[in-house]
């Protein structure tokens, strides 16, 4: 069990980042200060659920719905742990 599923985290956006979609790359961007990234896949849909109401379970399960047979149990929190150390989510 990785830090991210096991302490109740409930990822939110860090303060000052904004989540936008680009049209042209038709992909989402995550905005700070001097840095962009690009999400692509579902990346954009697993962000949009990191509100800080939901823990990384609870953001797990809602994808396991809408993605049946998807690797979100085991893709998901792995990837949520890599935005928070890269600063993008708290």
């Amino acid at each position: 069990m990785t830090e991210a599923t096991g302490s109740g985290w409930r990822p939110v956006l860090t303060p000052g980042a904004l989540r936008r979609h680009d049209p042209v790359r038709d992909a989402v961007l995550l905005l700070l200060p001097e840095r962009v990234g690009v999400l692509t896949g579902h990346g954009g849909e697993i962000v949009e659920l990191c509100d800080g109401t939901r823990s990384v379970r609870g953001i797990v399960e809602a994808l396991a719905d809408r993605f049946p047979g998807a690797p979100v149990g085991t893709d998901v929190p792995p990837f949520l742990e890599r935005l928070r150390e890269e600063g993008w989510l708290r």
